[in-house]
Order: structure tokens, then C-alpha cells, then sequence
């Protein structure tokens, strides 16, 4: 089941011109694409880019500072290049850290997306939460500030899985992992424990839900998985305004990548399939100090 949720911090409402917008959506990897799926439904008519960060790919690997520099260095060419409307953070780690440097650096919006411990935690009856992310998210102040104030009476499971959002990469490029690979990744969460199961597992990395048909399936018990998507689409919805009748574009979405070095067939048939037919490399090397 995928549930709508609050997702993302808050975002000052921006004034925005009714025209057609440019979308640009950012992930460190392939996680966005469930995010880009939301986005181009509630606004068919955009235009659309989707940038993902491969040569920065795993972001939970950078120190907190290197991360920082990085995001702020490749947004800067991104907007340059593309002059976009508005900018979706679809990365967790990203989001719990970058947010307030981007919005002070760039006069134009942004929507981030941060773990969903907030509608898990309404949303719960047996009380017991997992938030599944990376271990960079997981580590965040920002993640155990949400847990204090949103989820204090509530079991709160934070599972920082350094391999997840990998194999969701491998799904894409047409080279799955094994079940109990998955699996191994997966039962961390899956707590039963004075009586009372798991019954929420928020999802708080962009790439999980990719995997989230064989998530279900290896479930050792049914539980709701929150999945961020929908939310940020209505959020980008608010500050944008609604598609604009008669507006719908000819021009397709396309996909830019900061290396391209892992640009196989079965992963350039499997982004065509999800409406990115066109790619490109701009290239942004990874350098570190």
C-alpha cells in the first residue's frame, strides 16, 4: 500500500508566474525517478529535467562539510544550464542537511524531502515505527529532532541500510540481487516485541520504493510502507499552481547525469520506459579536499 504523506521541510510559499515551468528534479542517483513518476502527473505540461548526481553517487560516503560544498557547486552549474522554476531535492541525506544553504544561495524554490516519522507515527496503531533511510540520514540531528517532537510516544526503529539504495541502482540497470540479500537489509525493521509488530516502515530514501513490489513480497508480516512521493507532488503543486489547460508540452523530459559512466542499455531502456528518453552528461568530477 502507498499512503500520501506530509514530506519535506517547509518551504516559504513563492510567488510564481503562471507559464509553463521547468522541473528540475535532483537526486544523488536513480531514487528520484520514483519522485519525477509523482511530479510529471501533477504537472504534465512542465518541462522536465531530471539530474542525477552519479559521479557524487553514494552521497552517505561525503563528510557533512563535503557534501555541503558539493550540492551547492553542482546546483550552481544545473541552474545555470537549465534555469529552472523550481528545484526538487529527492534525496533524504541531501534534504536533512542542504536545505537552508541552497535556499540562501538561490532565489528560487525548493522542496526537499525528510523521513516521513511525523504521518508514521499518526498513522500507527501498534505504536512500533521503523524508519528505514541510509546511514547518513539516520545519523542526522534533523532526523532525531522530527522522532523528539513528533513521534515521543511511539517505538521509533531507525535502520541505516549502507546497501539499499545500491541494489536499487542494480534493479534499474537490469542486474537484481538475491531475495536474501534484500531480505538481510529488510528484517532490521521488522521488531515484534511486548505484544506489539512493526506496522509502519517509512521509506526514507528516494531509491526504496523502486524495490518496493519485492519489499512487500519479503515482508515476514504486512505492513504500510510510506512512500514520499505523492506528498512532495502536491507540495510542488501549492507553489507552482495546477497544469495549465491546453499547455501540455511537446518537448520531452530528459535525464542528465554528472559522469554517465554506468549508462548501460537495460538502464537507458528502463529510463525511457519511465518517460526520460533523452540523456545527457554534463560532466561535474567528485573532488575532494
Amino acid at each position: 500500500m502507498r499512503y500520501d504523506l506530509l514530506a519535506g521541510a517547509a518551504e516559504a510559499a513563492v510567488p510564481m508566474p503562471r507559464q509553463v515551468p521547468t522541473i528540475l528534479v535532483f537526486d544523488s542517483g536513480l531514487g528520484g525517478l520514483t519522485v519525477f513518476a509523482e511530479v510529471f502527473k501533477a504537472r504534465p505540461d512542465a518541462r522536465f529535467i531530471y539530474a542525477a548526481d552519479d559521479a557524487g553517487f553514494p552521497y552517505g560516503r561525503l563528510s557533512e562539510r563535503d557534501l555541503v560544498a558539493r550540492l551547492l557547486s553542482v546546483m550552481e552549474r544545473l541552474i545555470e544550464l537549465h534555469s529552472p522554476d523550481i528545484v526538487i531535492i529527492a534525496c533524504n541525506t541531501a534534504s536533512t542537511l542542504v536545505m537552508p544553504h541552497l535556499r540562501c544561495r538561490f532565489p528560487i524554490p525548493f522542496v526537499g524531502t525528510v523521513p516521513a516519522i511525523k504521518p508514521a507515527a499518526l498513522m500507527t496503531k501498534s505504536r512500533r515505527i521503523s524508519v528505514l533511510a541510509t546511514p547518513g540520514t539516520v545519523a542526522r540531528d534533523y532526523t532525531h529532532e522530527l522522532i523528539n517532537t513528533f513521534a515521543s510516544g511511539c517505538d521509533v526503529e531507525l535502520i541505516g541500510s549502507p546497501n539499499l539504495a545500491g541494489m536499487a541502482e542494480a534493479e534499474l540497470r537490469g542486474a537484481p540481487v538475491p531475495d536474501e540479500m534484500l531480505l538481510a537489509e529488510l528484517m532490521p525493521c521488522f521488531v515484534d516485541k511486548d505484544g506489539r509488530k512493526t506496522d509502519i516502515i517509512a521509506l526514507g530514501c528516494t531509491h526504496y520504493p523502486l524495490l518496493l513490489e519485492r519489499f512487500q513480497k519479503l515482508a515476514p508480516w504486512p505492513v504500510i510502507w510510506l512512500d514520499p512521493a505523492p506528498a512532495i507532488a502536491k507540495r510542488v503543486v501549492q507553489l507552482i499552481g495546477a497544469p495549465l489547460a491546453g499547455h501540455e508540452t511537446d518537448e520531452d523530459a530528459f535525464a542528465v547525469f554528472t559522469s554517465g559512466e554506468n549508462l548501460s542499455a537495460d538502464l537507458k531502456g528502463a529510463l525511457e520506459k519511465r518517460g526520460l528518453p533523452k540523456l545527457e552528461v554534463e560532466s561535474i568530477p567528485l573532488l575532494i579536499a
